[in-house]
Order: C-alpha cells, then structure tokens, then sequence
C-alpha cells in the first residue's frame, strides 16, 4: 500500500487547485479518529473537503448552546449536543464520540444525496434529519401506536422551525446512544423501545425545564454519572438475560423451562410490562431475576415445545388440505366406476364426500388440543383469556363433530328407511349443507380479504382496540406479523403458480397412487381362509396387511408435492433466468462478438449518467432506458461507432477494463504474456482506430490479406465494404498500418534519404487509398510477401539482437518489394528519383541503402518493445486465441461479468452521491494466513498441502512464479528464503482463509477509489492518466520470458502502484472512506495478542496493507482475583504513527457471549458499523474486483419498489469457488449453486418468500438495528442463526428480493466429514426452527399460497427429506409382514396384482432420489453454459458416483433433523475449512457414522435379506430385483460412501492398519476422557440427546425400538424345529434361547474378569463346559426334534435384532438400570455389537482393497486428473525414498 502512504494532501472546498503530487504529511493528530476528525475540523483531511460534513459538526455544536447546563459538571463551550447527552444521562465517553462520528457521516452523506440538492451547504438541511428520525424512530412510533401509548416525539407541526432541528437531533442522538450502548439488549429491540419512551420523556421534561413533583426543583434525568446508563439500566436487564442462560444448562434443558431472547423482548408487546416495571425502574418487580423462579414472569408468548406435531401445528391449513383430498379421492375411487364424473354423479357417493367436513372439525379439535397442550404454560393470572380461549376453541370443534356427525346419520337413516333417495332425505342433505355453510364463514371470509390484499393489510395496521376484540378468537394480537399481505399482482403470480403445481400433483396422486390401489385392497379384504405362518392375534382378518399396503402410498401422496415443487420452481426459475438475460454470454468466444458493445454497455450502466434536476424516473425515461439496453444487447445501431469518436469514453472504458486484468494478474489467474493480449492500450504511435485488444484482433489481418488476394480486380470501395463487415478486421488493418509506418520511421534515422523515401512512399500510398484506387495502383498479391518481410524485421527487433546487416537486408527486401513489385505501373529509376522514391545520387551504390541510417531503439525503452510485441501479436496469429486467458476461473469470472454489464440494473449515482455501506465479517479462530508448517507438512502418502495446491492450481501456480521471478527472485528453489509471505499469501487466498475474505472486501475500496477518480476526473486527466499508467505498466511487466531471455530493463516497479492508482489526486481515499468501511470482528484479538499468537501477527499485517480495516475485538480487563471486565474495542492501523491504535473502548455489562457465539459476536461490533446498508460477510467468502464495481448500483435497489414494498434485503448471487478441490466440493458446489441461484431467483419472484439465507446479502442498515439486528441469538433455538434474520424481516413487514447481476464469492466445505457435519448443523437448526415462534407465526400470518412456499423451502424440505427415507422403511416392514406372515403367498395364489404394486412404489422412490437434486442443477447449468454442457456435467457426475454422495447426505439430514425434533442436541459444528488430501481412519468414520447411516444401513440389508429367503415373489428374481434394487442402492451408499469418498481408501495396507486401529479403540477401557481414545466414552457421548430429551421423546424412542422384536416373531415360525406349529408358546419359548445366549456370555465374561489374568487354566475349564454343553445341547435337538443344522443360521437374523432392541431400550432406560447389576452387561454386550457392525461394514472395504485397480480408480473418481497424476508420481517417489 505504499502508494496509500504518499498520498497528497488535498486542499479543503469542492474545486480547489489540486497541490503537487508529494506534499508533506500533515503532523499526527493528538486523538484517534476512526473514518473522519469530527474532534477537530480544522485538520487537513481530504473527507473535511466536504461542506456538508462540517454542517453536520456545526449543527451538533450550534445545538447545544441552547440546551439546559447539566447540574454538577462544568460544561465546556466545545462541548456539543452529543457531549450533552452523555453527561446528561450518564453514557460512556467512546460511545458517545462513537455515535457521534456515526451520526455526522451518515447525516452528511444523506445531505451529499439530496435531491434537489440544498441551497446553502454549509447548513444541515432540516429534510435530511426529518427523514432520518422518521426511519430510525419508525419501529418506536409503530410500538407506541401498537400500545396505544402517547409518542415522547414532541415536535411542532410547523415546517421550519429552528427548535425541531435542536429537538429532532437530540431524539435521534439519544437513540443512537441508547442502542451503541444497549450490548445484548440489541436483541430485543422493543425493550429499547420501552426504554427510550422513559428515557425521551425524562429528555423532554429537562429541555423545557419542568418543575419535578416530588422535590419542586427543576427537572434532571433520573439517573447520569459515569457509567450510570449501563449500571442502571443496561445491566439488571443483562444479569437477567444471563440468569435465565444459566438456568438452560448450556441449552440442554428443554426451551419451555426459560427465557430466551424472544420471551424477554415479547413481554413488551402488552402494556403490563408500563405497570409491572415502571420508571424509574422497579428492580424487585417479577420480572428480573431479583425474584425467586417459580413467582418469576415465565414464557411471553409463545412456548417451544419439542414434538413433531409442530409440523402440523405451524403448517395445519397444508395438511388439513391433504388429508381432505385424500379421503375425498379415496372414496371416489373406492366407487369402482371408470370415469371420474361418473363416480361424482352417483348420490351415495356425494353424501359420502360430505364426511371431510367431520375430518375438518376434527383436525380442529386435534390443533385446538395441541395448541392447548404446547401453550398452557403461557396461562397466567395476567392472561387469564389465554386459558380461557384454549378451553372454548376445543370445546366449539367438538360440537362441529357432534353437529355434523348427527346430521350426517340423519342423512343415513332417512334413506335407509325409505330405501331410496326420497324427497325427504335429499332435504336432510339440504339442512347438513346449511350447517356448512355456516362452518366456512369464517373461510370465506379469509378468502374474501385474500382477493383483496390491501384491504386486509389496512385493517392489520390499524391499532383499534375494537379490531382486536373482532380477531381475538383467531389469534392473539401480536406486535409482529400485521399487514404481510403482497401486492395484488405478486398475490396472482404466486396463486397462479401454485394453482398449477397443486391440480398436477392432485391428478397424478388420484390416477396414479390412489385408484391403483382399490383393487388389491379390494382383493385383500375379500381373500378368506388365509393362513397364518405364526399366531394371528386378532382374528384372521387382512386389515394389517392392507394397513402396510396403504402407508409407503399415504407416505408419498404427503411428500410427492415438495417433488412437484422442485420440478415446477425449476422451470419457473430458467424462465426468469432466461427474461434476466443470465448465460446470454456463456465464454470468451461469446464476449468476443459483444466485445465491441461492451464498452457502451459498461458506460451506459457503471459510470453515472449527468443528474436532471427531478430525481424521479418517468416513464419516458424508462422507456428511453429500456431502447438503449436492447440497443446494446444486440448491437442494434452499432454504438461502437460512437465509442470511437468519444475518446474520452474509450479511454474510461479502457482504464476499468485494464484495472480489471490488471486485479487478474494480481490474484495469479493470468500470465504476463495474457496481460498484454487482453489490455486495451492507449492510444499511441498516431494509430486512427481504437485498439482492441489483442485476443480480439487475431488472424483478422491474415483474414483480410486472402480477402484483398482475392479481390485484387474489385474497386476498393468492394474490398473495404468486405473487410469492414467486421469491426475488428477493420480496426486490425489500420491498427497495422499505422503501427508499421510508425515503426519504420522510428527506427530509420530522421534526417536522411532513405527516411524522406519511406516518408514519401507512404504518402503515396495514403493518397491512392484516399482517392479509392489503391486496386487500381498495386498488386494486392504481392502484400503476403510484404507481410512476411514485416514479420521476420518485427521478430528481428523483438529479440533486441541488433544485428544491423539482417535489418539492412530485410528493409531492402521490403523496399525492391514496395518500389518494383508491388506498383502494377512500372517506373524507371529516374522516375523513382524524381518522384523520391529512390536516391537522388544514381551513382551511388545501391547495395548502400539502408546502410548507415538504421538507429535500434534504446534497451530501456519499455513502451517501445511493448508496442512492438502487439503489433507483431498482430501480424503473425494464426490461431484463433480461443484460449486466452488459459485459467477457467479467469475465463468464468471475465465471462459473468461481461454478460451482467448487459443485465438490467439500475444507474449508477456519483461516488459522492451513492449510497454508504460497510462489510461485516465475524472471525473466531479460524485460518488468516497459512503458516510454514500448515503448507509444508506431508501427510502419510508424502503429500503436503502446498503440493496438492500446485497440482490442483498448476496454471495459477506458474503465474505466480513469473511474478516472483519478475519481483526481483532468482531461483525457484529459494523461494521459502526469499518470498516466504508471498507463497504463504500465494496458498491463503486458494484456501478458505481471513487474508482472503479481506483481499476481496477491500476490492470495494479499490473500486470506490478508481470511480470517484473517474467521476471527478476532466478530459485531459483522463487522457494524460491513460500514457502514463502504460508507460509505467510496461516498466512493469517482466518482458524478458519472450524467448526465455532476461529482460534488459533493471527498473522495476511494485504491482500495488500501477493501474489508477497512479493517477489519483489524494481526496480519493477521503470519499472511499466515508462511503465504505470494514469491519472484522475479531472476537479473540486481545487474548491472541497477550498470548502473542501468530494469528494476531497476521491480523496486524492485514490492517497495516489495508487502510480501510477496522478490527473489532472484546477485550477481558482482570480488576481483582474475580473481577472482570469487557469491553468492545475497535482498532486501525495508523498509516502515519506506523503502529496499531485504538479507537474506541466501550464497556460491555458482563461476557459477550449469553446466546449462539456468531450473532452475539456481530452484534457486539454492529455498532462500529456505517452507512445505510450493510453486507453481512462470512468467514469463508471472497469478492472480485470486477463485482466490487457494480455495488453502487446495487445499493441503488433499496429505492426501487418491489411489490409494494421497498427492499430492506437485497439478496446476493453467490459463487461457490470450492468446486475444483475434489469431486466431492464439486457436486457440493453444484448443489449449492442451483440453490443459491435458481431457487433464491423463484423464491423471490414469483414467490416472494425469500428469507435470509447466510450471506451475502445487503441489509437496509437502519431498518434492521431498530428490529433486533441482522441475526437472532437465543442458545440452541436460533442455531441456525442467519435465517431467523429473514424470518424477522418478513414478520416485521419488510421485503426481501433477489439480484443475479452481481455475485460474491464463497466456500464450502470439500471432504466428506466436513460436509456431513455442515449437513448435521442444517438439519439440527432446521429441526430448531420447527419448534420456533417464528415459524409457527409464518405458518399462520402468512397467505394460504406463500404459506405453501415457505414450508416447502424451509422446514418442511427437511421434513420430506426425512419422509422419504421413513417411506423406504415402511415398504420394507410391510413387504417383510406380508411375506412371514403368509399373506404373501395366498395372494399370489390367488393372483392380487402385487408385483404391480411393488414396482410402482419403486419408481417412486427412483423419481424422488433423482429429481431432488438433479432437475434444478441440471436447468440452472443449462442455463448458464448451455443445454449439451449441462448434461455431460450430469453424466460426468453419475460416473463420479454423485447419487452415492446424494442418497449418504440425506441419510446425514435425516438422522439429525428428526432426532432434533425429538431429544434435541442440535450444537454448533466447527467443520473445519481446510482441504482434504489425507486418509481419514475406520475408526474415525465409524465414530462419526455408525448410528446415523452405518446401523440403518444393516438393519435394512437384514430385512432385504430375511425377505429374499421368506418371500414366494423372491424367487422369481426380476419382480425382487425391481422391487428392492432401490433400497439395495441407498443400503449400500450408505456403508460405502465415506469410504469411496475417502483419500487412499481402498488401499490395503491402510485397510488392515485402520481394523487394527479399530480393535484397539474399541477394547479400550474408559481411561480416557476422549471419544476418540475409548469406545466407551464414545458410546456414552452418542446417547448423550436420551438424557435431555422429555418423557414423550423417550416413550417414543423405546416403541420404535420394539420393532426389532418382529424378526424374532417371524422367524422362529419359520424354522424347522417349529414344526409348523402357529401356537403363541413357540414365540415364548424362543425367549429361552435368548436369555440362554445371554446368560454363556455372562459367565464367559465373569470367568475372564476372574480368572484370565492369574488363574488361566480355569478360565479354560469354564470355556471348555460352556462348549461342550452347547454342543451337546446341540446334537440333543437334531437327534430329538424336528430342529435342522440350517435353523442354526437362520435363527441369527431372529435373534441379533432382538438383542440390538434390548440395548437400544436399556439406554433409554439408562436412569433405573445404571445402578444396577444388568449396567455392566449392556455395556459389553453394546461393545460386541459394534464389533459386529464394524466387521460387517469393512468387509466390502477389504475385500475392493484387496482386488487390483480399485484405489487408483477411486483416486481419481475422489481428484482431479493433475492431482491424481501427482499422487501417483509422489508415491512412487516416496516409495524409492524406503526402498533407499
């Protein structure tokens, strides 16, 4: 940044003289300033230039004079409103000048913004601050209003009244104080609402000086002194917070138990919290944790309760749906009849179709029951008619029951009595319809206000106390959630989509689930006389069988509309996509034809068009706006023509495009020799034509030399037509004209004969063209031999051989060709003398000329050669140069931009005019550089991580390398002594590192700073910039490497200087700064520092390069042996002291972290945030310099309308740049990429229920600090952190849209085991979110249709995930019930089409698995690159054995979404961002896998297996193979995937160390306090969510344990020793062979504890008599009874599951048997089981180990084709390395 440090200083004023490039720097200041001196305005700093900042600071200062003096404390004249208020009511000194700098910049750029701009900008202009108060108190005033309180807002209705000015800045000044002091209590923005009201009344009473009533004195605040605001205020509230934190046990305890975040801030949504606490406040009142727990306010409204009818409860009018459909169709199928309207037109059938309407009321019932049994605990003496409602609602559905059950039977008997439809029971029909109608009032009401949305919008909005009598009976009134209805065109378009998905989904369930189904059910039920194989317990009716029938079908009819969604969104989606004009240029051959637009287009969108005085846009003018776009887009009315007559416009347009490839060059994406053909030179050597640059230019020449052969009899006007077809023929022609005439007399002496003959030959040539005869005059044949000529004299002069007699040689030839051959009129030499053409001495000797009048241009000359290298560039390619630049990434990210520039966005505004932000990124402790260790430390196969990067990187590698080489490195060997931080920098920004995230955040910066240049910047600075910056950049460029000589030029120059940057005048820096800031909220800087952490070192090093970083820190202050205290602290690097200075210090009420770590983390630092908008930027993103140029447009969105709403979220396409690591990240980032485009894009529009999913989306900064910030924070609730911010915005009224046209980079994690645990904190928050209060508000404020959305790209995306894989499980128990029970076989017997059925099913399950994740990839990538590439990508992927990755994550979403809703346990998951080259161990994915995948797999596999043995459809092996070949597949993905996604893990010896590894784990004792050291404490840890979960959770899991108890049932009928024998005392007595089992192992497990060890020969005595008598027990039964050797066998697969189901139910019931004797032998009996499962999953493993050709075929499915090429090279390296 050494050119930051240089920087002039500007003069103050708009258009003051710019002074002289190196002025002195200004002395150091005496007090740290954050962005701009608000302490002292007189200081030469170039923001200050601005009048309108020192408006601002004059206005503070102005207001005070008039304000009461605070009592007991001098009050300095210096002293301004700010100043006032923080004595005045006792806030910290920092925060005060905190929020003073935040007020001054945001008030001054509003006032730089205003429009029409003010008269005097010397004074704040009262509208500025009006509209600001309006934003910043919006939420305050609609809270006062919601309560129907008296707003402390006193202010005149007058306009322009000096008092407001005063009174308006001290409202939003206090709470601007208030909020950057409020620490937690952010969270809950209406407890600061509560706390400014008293505040703001105390402020009003003190300003107008009132008397105080209770000791008749004048009026002072209540409470002020140092500190006081926090003491007094802040603190009770947080010790409160921290108290009910405390009681959550870390979050374990069930969320009904305490107060979160939520609960504290929804106690101020009533107006008791005005009674209870009161001002000033009452400490001892029940609401702080001063009272005990039981008299303690409890929950406030609403209570999380954890069950899965929270589904149902939040979701009720989707499933009430369903459930009606279904039975109505059910019944309409049951008919029989062929046709639908024939079934509809039979009466029995319409009177039956009645019955939905007892289905509804009892779904009412259930939710009233369910809302009564979730919410009782929110029923106290305060909300009585809580309990009150609850009790009714139950009691009003259960008479509906009672009413239309009883009028239903009416029906019934009626017709019943007179045998037919008579009269009068077609009148009872009549009176049960009434009854309807006066059910759905309340429908159709809904339903009415639904058409008209604004009108209900109106209605919420109002606060009458009459309105919320009217709805009292339908929900409570709440603060959130009023008025979210959409406009009446979005309210169409997303009805009109969901109109459609719902008619394909219901016709495809009837025809093709539901009616296919009456036969066999029909059939079954009529079957009789089936015989059981075991004993029937009720009768021998086929209910059960019909039962297992129908659920995998119910199950999918409830799922199969989340695949209609995925399909439906997908093609909405490319259709958007396609009208957004996205993938419109795909790559460089594309940008190619538009290149010549491309400037128009970047002028017409990037730079700022000159301001008309109206601000508004007609309709004129976007109509206007619109022609020009279409204009531009498909090159319509050639605007290239007027880029070449604006020189200026050609210039900007070249300096952006430069400064882009130059930021390209500097990220090592391309080479110095693409640098040069992708620059747009300048103009220079008098060439006529813009330059293009050079890849664009190729073979154009050559082109147009075969056109001119070809043409040579034509008039010129034919050839030039021809040639000018093509804008870059054209250009490529006269570039090379004018630069050959210019090289030739360059580097022919000035003064001589023979350069007044080349001048005069040219001027002939230039007459002939001018005068259309050039055909006429020459032979165009002869100018490919010229052409050659010109070639070997430039390859000459590049290699800077000087060698004068080739020169010589070559010049002559040149001139015999121009002087005999070319001319078709042939002149003698006196003609040519006379005409100067030849010498004017004939006598002398012609062998001379050329001789003495060559002069080679100066070595040094940079420019020179470079020149020369375009023009050669230009006369010799051949190729095409479809390959420039080489490096996808560079060609992906040049191509992306190109096509935004065409997109639709809004104009651009000034820099100074734009809209400012800042960029928040949390940091724990995560990677900011990698250090020396981290890259160089090899793995077991030899592999390191810098050697993984060069492979993976290879290109990027050899760029960077060259820059090395070009920054003064000699040998590439040396470069860890010589270019340590380079190379470590060179590997951070390829990781997922800080260093990265900041170099693309500063991009901002950089942008800011070229634009403003660029805006401010006249004609001639553009101009002369342009010279200068190719002089300089030519220096530059290692040129040398041409022909692998060193360069000759010794000057070199550091990259940071070149581009704009050289340009800039100094005030650049000035507006950048108080339009950006960034702020990294290092929340462990100061420990790292005291500790002297290396990371602190590097954070350092970041604020140092990057002027504009803040880092913001806690910092933990020990006062005595317990005491301690935090304080947020906000730090810079200061450019001008050369260290680290900080800025402010504002103490916290106690330690920052109460809820989840990242929002408390943000939270803390928000307040060192500015501007108007902020970006919320993670850990692992990046940004490109190339999209950082487009954020002022972006920003520009916030004052578009989008519906009938202003954005407050404008959402941000990201890029996932992680997918090239490994196969793995690639379909990672595929998934990501169709959902971070294609589905936000539908979510959007036309959907409009786009939340707030991560980052990196623009927060309308005001708006969200007033509503709680941009996340929740409540432990465990909110693990899911940033969505919760959306759900926030949409229930407070906001909108959230969607922009395709400018992207952010970002990283996601690449190995398997990240993956999954990323996976895992997904699901786990998913499953938190269900039990939410917000979700549950959603569900119900929400319209019916966007409700539909929400759910099904939310929750319930999850749900159905989990649905699927319960659907593949009750296919499977139901066909294994129906082959061991017999039913199977009689049905067959008497032919019930069941093959049929079974493969239907399987269909099904084959669409769900693809169609989830391939359909939306599949369309968003055909979009962008193409339909043929998009499918290639598809199939490249399946034979990647993408769908294995696929089917094991949703093994990994399901397991943690459902235990979640059921235990809990959903934690944080540090995945760990690094790459993954090394082999993870059996034992480690045994740990992570086994109960979510491995053991589900097994179970599986077993029932596949008993049915293949027991089922008559089995033996005909295609129906078995149809039926089950998709669970086989999900069966063996989920034991084989995190193998084959495993570096070397098919490689033998590994395979053996890893069982080895595994055996000791497992018989490790529980010595260890790890779970990766002893198999107990793992086992112990993996049962952890059974201690915490509630009585339902636990009655639940033990009665899904109890179906493993079915195989024993089954199959002990089957066996022989049964004898066929259905009796119940078979069962029973199989029981003995269980506790028999158990009892060997526990006396073999007692003899080995006592005697193994000293007395071993008795442990072999005991051995030998539990053999011995096994055996013999054994030969008893086959000699005795009907028992056969293969009963041995098949009694395993009965009596294993039944022990798994033993211990699976003794860790439930852990708490009764821990004590006891039993404990011990579970635990071993658990160990033996996992030895069992181990076996069983690394049997395919070894065996695919041991066959050949597996592990270098997984190698290269897992890597790439250059990493699996390294590995193989490092290993047989390393192998030579042993053998040595």
């Amino acid at each position: 940044m050494s050119a930051l440090r240089q920087r002039p200083v500007p003069t103050r004023g708009r258009g003051g003289e710019q002074r002289t490039q190196q002025s002195p720097l200004p002395p150091p200041m005496q007090e740290v300033y954050n962005i701009i001196p608000v302490h002292d305005l007189l200081a030469d700093h170039p923001s200050l230039q601005y009048p309108e900042v020192r408006a601002v600071a004059a206005a503070l200062l102005r207001s005070a004079f008039n304000l009461p003096k605070p009592p007991f404390i001098a009050f300095a004249t210096q002293m301004d409103l700010m100043d006032w208020l923080g004595v005045s009511f006792g806030f910290q000194k920092d925060n005060v000048r905190n929020q003073r700098e935040h007020l001054v910049l945001h008030l001054a750029n509003s006032q730089m913004r205003l429009q029409p701009p003010p008269t005097n900008h010397e004074e704040l202009d009262p509208r500025v601050l009006r509209r600001f108060r309006q934003k910043l108190l919006q939420n305050y005033t609609s809270w006062c209003s919601f309560l129907g309180v008296k707003s402390q807002l006193h202010l005149s209705t007058r306009r322009g009244n000096s008092n407001d000015l005063t009174r308006e800045l001290l409202y939003v000044s206090l709470y601007l104080l208030i909020w950057g002091e409020a620490a937690n209590l952010r969270f809950a923005p209406e407890l600061l609402s509560y706390i400014y009201h008293h505040m703001a009344m105390e402020l009003n009473k003190f300003v107008e000086q009132h008397v105080d009533e209770f000791t008749g004195r004048p009026f002072v605040p209540s409470i002020s002194g140092d500190c006081a605001f926090l003491k007094c205020i802040v603190m009770p509230f947080y010790q409160t917070i921290k108290t009910e934190v405390d009681s959550s046990r870390n979050g374990t305890a069930p969320h009904s138990a305490w107060r979160n975040y939520d609960d504290i801030n929804e106690y101020f949504w009533s107006k008791r919290c005005f009674k209870s606490l009161t001002w000033p406040i009452d400490y001892g009142c029940n609401f702080f944790d001063t009272v005990d727990k039981n008299k303690r306010v409890g929950k406030t409204g609403f209570v999380e309760q954890r069950s899965f009818w929270n589904v149902f409860r939040s979701f009720d009018r989707l499933w009430v749906l369903l459930i009606l459909f279904l039975q109505a169709s059910i019944i309409v199928a049951w008919s029989g009849t062929e046709h639908l309207w024939e079934a509809l037109e039979e009466r029995d059938v319409q009177v039956e179709l009645l019955t939905v309407f007892i289905t509804w009321a009892s779904l009412r019932f259930l939710q009233s029951v369910l809302d009564a049994g979730t919410q009782y605990s929110l029923v106290s003496k305060e909300t009585l008619w809580l309990g009150i409602r609850m009790v009714l609602k139950s009691m009003v559905a259960l008479t509906w029951i009672v009413v239309f059950g009883v009028f239903y039977g009416r029906i019934w008997s009626e017709k019943n009595a007179d045998g037919r439809w008579s009269f009068e029971a077609n009148q009872r029909i009549v009176t049960f319809l009434e009854a309807v109608f006066v059910y759905v009032i309340p429908e159709l009401l809904s339903l009415l206000l639904f058409l008209v949305p604004w009108v209900r919008n109106w209605i919420e909005g109002l606060d009458w106390v009459v309105l919320s009598w009217l709805t009292w009976w339908f929900h409570s009134r709440i603060f959130v959630g009023r008025g979210l209805r959409e406009g009446l065109v979005d309210n169409i378009r997303y009805s009109l989509f969901w109109f459609v998905v719902l008619v394909w989904k219901f016709s495809f369930s009837y025809f093709l689930q539901i009616k296919p189904l009456v036969a066999p059910t029909k059939a079954l039920l009529s079957l009789s006389g089936v015989r059981y194989n075991w004993h029937e317990f009720f009768g021998s009716s086929n209910r059960i069988a019909v039962v297992l029938l129908w659920m995998p079908v119910v199950l999918i009819y409830f799922i199969d509309l989340q695949i209609w969604y995925s399909v439906f969104s997908s093609f909405v989606g490319a259709t958007i996509g396609l009208f957004s004009h996205l993938g419109e240029i795909r790559n460089m051959e594309q940008l190619r034809l538009r290149f010549q637009f491309f400037a128009s287009a970047m002028q017409f969108n990037l730079m700022p068009e000159d301001q008309l005085l109206s601000p508004k846009a007609t309709l004129v003018k976007k109509l206007r706006d619109a022609i020009h776009r279409l204009k531009l887009r498909y090159g319509l009315g050639q605007p290239y023509k007027k880029i070449e007559s604006s020189q200026v416009e050609a210039t900007r347009f070249a300096l952006i495009w430069n400064e882009i490839v130059i930021s390209l060059r500097e990220e090592d994406l391309i080479s110095d020799r693409e640098v040069e053909l992708m620059e747009l030179p300048p103009n220079c050597w008098n060439i006529r034509v813009i330059r293009w640059p050079c890849f664009l230019l190729c073979n154009e020449l050559l082109l147009a030399l075969s056109q001119a052969k070809e043409l040579a009899n034509e008039r010129d006007m034919r050839l030039w037509v021809k040639i000018c077809k093509n804008e870059y023929g054209r250009c490529a022609v006269i570039e090379a004209y004018d630069s050959v005439k210019h090289l030739l007399l360059t580097i022919i002496k000035y003064g001589t004969e023979e350069y007044s003959i080349v001048l005069k030959l040219f001027q002939e040539i230039d007459f002939n063209v001018q005068n259309g005869k050039l055909t006429e005059a020459y032979r165009m044949a002869v100018l490919q031999k010229i052409h050659a000529k010109l070639v070997s004299l430039v390859d000459l002069l590049v290699k800077q051989k000087n060698d004068l007699s080739q020169a010589v040689n070559l010049l002559q030839a040149l001139y015999e060709l121009c002087i005999r051959e070319f001319p078709k009129m042939k002149r003698s030499i006196f003609q040519l003398s006379e005409e100067g053409l030849a010498p004017k001495n004939p006598a002398a000797d012609e062998g001379l000329l050329f001789e003495n009048a060559i002069k080679f241009p100066d070595a040094e000359d940079a420019d020179f050669y470079k020149q020369l290298r375009r023009l050669g560039t230009i006369l010799n390619s051949k190729d095409s140069m479809h390959n420039v630049p080489l490096n996808l990434e560079a060609r992906r990210r040049i191509a992306f931009f190109s096509n935004s520039v065409f997109m639709n966005m809004p104009h651009a505004p000034n820099v100074e005019k734009m809209i400012a932000f800042s960029v928040l990124t949390p940091y724990y402790d995560e990677e900011v550089l990698y250090k020396k260790g981290t890259l160089q430390d090899e793995n077991e196969d030899g592999i390191s991580t810098l050697f993984y990067l060069q492979k993976i990187y290879e290109d990027e590698w050899r760029n960077f390398m060259e820059r090395m080489y070009r920054e003064g490195m000699n040998d590439g060997d040396d470069i860890w002594l010589t270019k340590p931080r380079d190379l470590r920098l060179w590997a951070s920004y390829r990781g997922q590192t800080l260093s990265r995230t900041v170099r693309g955040m500063m991009y901002y910066y950089r942008a800011l700073k070229m634009l403003y240049f660029l805006d401010s910047a006249s004609e001639m600075d553009i101009r002369t910039g342009i010279q200068q910056i190719s002089s300089q950049h030519s220096l530059n460029q290692n040129h040398g490497l041409v022909d692998g000589t060193k360069p000759p030029t010794a000057k070199k120059l550091s990259r940071a200087v070149s581009g704009v940057t050289l340009l800039f005048k100094g005030h650049e820096y000035g507006c950048a700064l108080m339009k950006f800031t960034y702020v990294v909220t290092c929340q462990l800087y100061g420990r790292q520092k005291a500790k002297g952490d290396s990371r602190a070192e590097e954070i350092l090093y970041l604020m140092k390069n990057n002027e504009a970083l803040r880092v913001a820190y806690v910092d933990e202050v020990q006062l005595g042996r317990d005491e301690v205290e935090y304080y947020s602290v906000l730090v810079k690097y200061d450019q001008q002291l050369q260290r680290e200075v900080e800025i402010y210090r504002i103490r916290l009420p106690g330690t920052l972290k109460l809820g989840e770590g990242k929002p408390e983390n943000q939270n803390h630092a928000i307040i060192f945030t500015r501007g108007d908008a902020i970006q919320t930027i993670d850990m692992n993103q990046d940004n490109y310099f190339e999209e950082a140029l487009k954020m002022r447009n972006l920003l520009e969105e916030f004052k578009t309308n989008y519906g009938i709403r202003k954005p407050t979220i404008l959402g941000v396409r990201e890029n996932v740049f992680t997918g090239s690591v490994s196969s793995l990240a690639w379909f990672m980032s595929a998934q990501e990429t169709s959902f971070v485009t294609l589905g936000q894009r539908v979510l959007a529009n036309p959907l409009k229920v786009r939340m707030h999913y991560g980052h990196p989306d623009v927060f309308d900064r005001f708006w969200f600090l007033t509503r709680g910030g941009i996340s929740k924070a409540s432990r465990v609730i909110n693990i899911s952190e940033d969505i919760f911010a959306g759900f926030n915005c949409t229930l407070r009224g906001g909108n959230v849209t969607h922009h395709e046209y400018i992207q952010v980079g970002k990283g996601r994690d690449v190995g398997l085991n990240q993956i999954s645990m990323f996976e895992a904190k997904v699901a786990s928050g998913n499953g938190e979110q269900v039990l939410s209060r917000d979700v549950y508000r959603l569900g119900h404020r929400l319209d019916f249709f966007r409700m539909f959305s929400f759910f099904y790209t939310t929750v319930g995306h999850y749900f159905n995930t989990m649905m699927v894989v319960l659907t593949v499980y009750t296919f499977l128990w139901g066909r294994l019930y129906l082959a061991l029970s017999g039913v199977e076989s009689e049905a067959k017997n008497n032919s019930v089409s069941n093959e049929a059925l079974g493969t239907i099913l399987n269909q099904q399950f084959i669409i769900q698995l693809g169609l989830f994740t391939a359909l939306p990839m599949i369309i968003e990538n055909s979009l962008e690159h193409g339909f043929l590439p998009a499918v290639w990508d598809f199939v490249k992927m399946q034979m990647q054995l993408a769908s294995f990755f696929y089917t094991f994550s949703m093994g990994t979403r399901t397991h943690f979404f459902g235990r979640t809703i059921l235990h809990g346990g959903a934690k944080y998951r540090a995945t760990g961002r690094g790459f993954v080259v090394e082999h993870k161990r059996f034992a480690e994915n045994y740990r992570l896998y086994a109960r979510s995948h491995f053991v589900k797999a097994i179970e599986l596999g077993v029932i596949l297996a008993v049915y293949a043995s027991h089922s008559p459809l089995a033996k005909d092996s295609f129906v078995y193979i149809a039926m089950t070949i998709s669970s086989w597949f999900l069966v063996v993905s989920w034991i084989m995937s995190p193998f084959v996604f495993n570096p070397s893990g098919f490689d033998w010896l590994k395979t053996v160390y890893d069982f080895d590894d595994f055996m000791n784990w497992i018989w490790s004792r529980g010595m260890f306090s790890e779970a990766d050291k002893s198999w107990e404490i793992w086992w112990y840890e993996e049962q952890d969510h059974l201690r915490t979960t509630g009585l339902w959770g636990k009655l639940l899991e033990i009665i899904l344990d109890l179906r493993f108890f079915f195989f024993q049932y089954g199959i002990v009928y089957q066996l022989g020793i049964a004898g066929g024998s259905t009796s119940i005392v078979v069962y029973l007595l199989s029981w003995i062979y269980v506790i028999v089992a158990v009892g060997i192992y526990v006396v073999i497990a007692y003899a080995r504890d006592k005697y193994a060890a000293k007395e071993h020969i008795y442990y072999r005595v005991v051995q030998l008599v539990v053999t011995t008598l096994t055996v013999l027990v054994i030969v008893l039964l086959l000699e005795f009874t009907a028992f056969k050797f293969i009963d041995l066998v098949t009694s395993l697969m009965a009596f294993i599951p039944t022990g798994w189901g033993l211990i699976s139910i003794a860790q439930v019931l852990r708490p009764f048997l821990q004590s006891t004797v039993v404990w011990e032998t579970v635990v071993s009996l658990a160990r033996l089981y996992d030895i069992l499962f181990g076996v069983i999953v690394i049997a395919p493993v070894a065996l695919l180990s041991w066959l050949p050709g597996f592990q270098s075929m997984q190698t290269r499915i897992l890597f790439n084709e250059a990493f699996s090429r390294g590995l193989q090279i490092s290993r047989i390296i390393s192998g030579k390395k042993s053998t040595a």
